[in-house]
């Protein structure tokens, strides 16, 4: 009788190029807590942005090219809590927040926990969206994305520091910032993906008057970045609201 041949289980990888995206991401993300603590607001700052341009090429590349993948799926979820949720609370803690210690011991441990709790937020704004990401209506997020509420965080800061304003002198105001921004990701407040009707990005038409707005858009982005962003990402975080109470 002949051996039988027996079937070796098949070896199993990861696609190299979305998830080098999603690495580039982590790596601002991390590379944006570490200048956060050298008191280099503007390259955090920066750093968290491009991280969050990458977050949104990996996804559009792994469609493009069939790579999707559940391992892709838990490591986007990974890097963005680390680019979007610490490394945006770190940067405002080690800008603003920590100086809340000198009104006392108290308000000192407030700063930190208001940071805690823009985190927390991010990392349950995550964990809903991959608990509820095949029953919701792809048109809309639920709560504010934690991309957006990064670009918030980092736009604000960097605007003040580009100001000449220091930390310290507005720590309160980056108190409400950070939860106002943390809530807003938890809420049950809708907000558009500006996905169409996801019929993809090959067969979506776009208005001509759209290019010309992105071309007016980029324009003004070289000119002033922080100011630019930090109006684009207020104006978002406002459309949530300002829907739900026309719906009302």
């Amino acid at each position: 009788m002949e051996p039988l041949e027996t079937t070796r289980p098949r070896a199993r990888g990861i696609y190299l190029l979305p998830n080098l995206f999603t690495t580039g991401g982590l790596f601002g993300g991390f590379y944006a807590i570490i200048a956060a603590s050298q008191g280099d607001v503007e390259r955090a700052c920066v750093a968290i942005f491009i991280a969050a341009v990458l977050d949104g090429i990996d996804g559009r590349v792994a469609r493009m090219t069939n790579t999707q993948s559940e391992f892709g799926v838990q490591y986007d979820s990974l890097a963005d809590l680390v680019s979007f949720g610490m490394a945006p609370a770190l940067v405002m803690y080690h800008w603003a927040l920590s100086s809340m210690k000198l009104d006392g011991a108290v308000f000192g441990k407030i700063g930190w926990l208001v940071a805690f709790l823009y985190a927390a937020c991010a990392a349950l704004r995550l964990a809903r969206f991959n608990s509820q990401v095949a029953q919701v209506d792809k048109r809309w997020f639920i709560g504010l994305p934690s991309p957006a509420a990064a670009g918030l965080m980092a736009s604000f800061a960097w605007t003040c520091d580009d100001l000449g304003f220091s930390g310290p002198e507005l720590r309160y105001l980056a108190a409400g910032v950070a939860v106002v921004a943390g809530l807003l990701m938890v809420s049950r407040v809708r907000y558009s993906s500006f996905k169409g009707s996801g019929q993809g990005i090959r067969s979506e038409r776009v208005p001509f008057a759209t290019i010309l707005i992105a071309v007016a858009a980029l324009i003004a982005l070289w000119i002033d970045p922080p100011r630019v962003l930090l109006a684009a990402t207020v104006l978002f975080a406002l459309s949530g609201p300002v829907m739900w109470l026309r719906r009302r």
